[in-house]
């Protein structure tokens, strides 16, 4: 009998509630892994562990919280006895606007989420791997860290910095075993789409963006699934420290 990619592997993935997480936390599902459902909407987390089945997880997690980064893996352990996968794919952004409209909170929010959350998650997690004798680390960066465009500039260095951190983690956590990637998708329809256009959802602006991608489309939670069931899966044991854009073209 064919099992899947994942068998036997327990993940947690953050922002999970919904968009690309909740897209990666159900293939994970599908290819046999267990799964923990970690968001700071605990409602849209228990939906989609419901969803899942018994494989499943939900915990409530702010990801600069420290304090509930340690309840996250506590939980994760005590129900599933191991961590083997962590995806790191919750994340915020400001508005698409001019680089001195944005303001500090905002500043202190983007990189609190996206770039803090990953320092706490790994302290709380590689030495679990490490005791294991290994593990999968997966950040979701963005393209906006490898060919940024104006607008949107506190957000690109945010995951400018996601991008390059995995890379240095790769060679560091290497003796380990544990493998550590970035995926970086292209811009998708989730619920930060109008946030990172700075306009409103109309044909014609979805119109504007798409003409930018050479494949003629959004990215969607099954392409990044697809790559990150990849990633975290034994096929990939001798890949570490890429930055994989899923962008139809878009950094070309």
């Amino acid at each position: 009998m064919k099992t899947g990619q994942l068998e036997g592997k327990v993940a947690i993935v953050t922002g999970a509630a919904g968009g690309f997480g909740e897209g990666v936390a159900r293939k994970f599902a599908q290819e046999g892994a267990k799964v923990v459902i970690a968001d700071v909407n605990f409602e849209g987390a228990t939906k989609v562990a419901q969803d899942i089945g018994d494989q499943a997880l939900a915990i409530k997690v702010d990801v600069t919280s420290s304090a509930d980064i340690k309840h996250m893996v506590d939980q994760s352990i005590e129900k599933f006895g191991r961590i083997d996968i962590i995806v790191n794919n919750a994340g915020t952004s400001h508005k698409n606007q001019p680089m001195l409209e944005v303001d500090e909170k905002a500043f202190d929010i983007v990189f609190n989420v996206n770039v803090k959350s990953i320092f706490l998650i790994s302290h709380a997690i590689i030495p679990i791997m490490r005791k294991q004798g290994g593990g999968v680390i997966l950040n979701i960066g963005s393209t906006a860290g490898i060919r940024p465009r104006p607008g949107l500039t506190w957000y690109n260095a945010s995951k400018g910095a996601v991008n390059l951190l995995s890379k240095s983690m790769a060679v560091e956590l290497a003796p380990d075993k544990i493998r550590v990637n970035a995926i970086c998708p292209v811009m998708g329809v989730t619920a930060l789409f109008e946030t990172f256009m700075g306009a409103s959802d109309t044909p014609e602006n979805r119109a504007k963006f798409v003409a930018t991608i050479p494949l003629g489309r959004f990215c969607e939670a099954s392409d990044i699934a697809a790559a990150a069931t990849y990633l975290a899966s034994d096929a990939a044991e001798f890949i570490t420290g890429i930055e994989l854009p899923v962008d139809g073209g878009r950094t070309i």
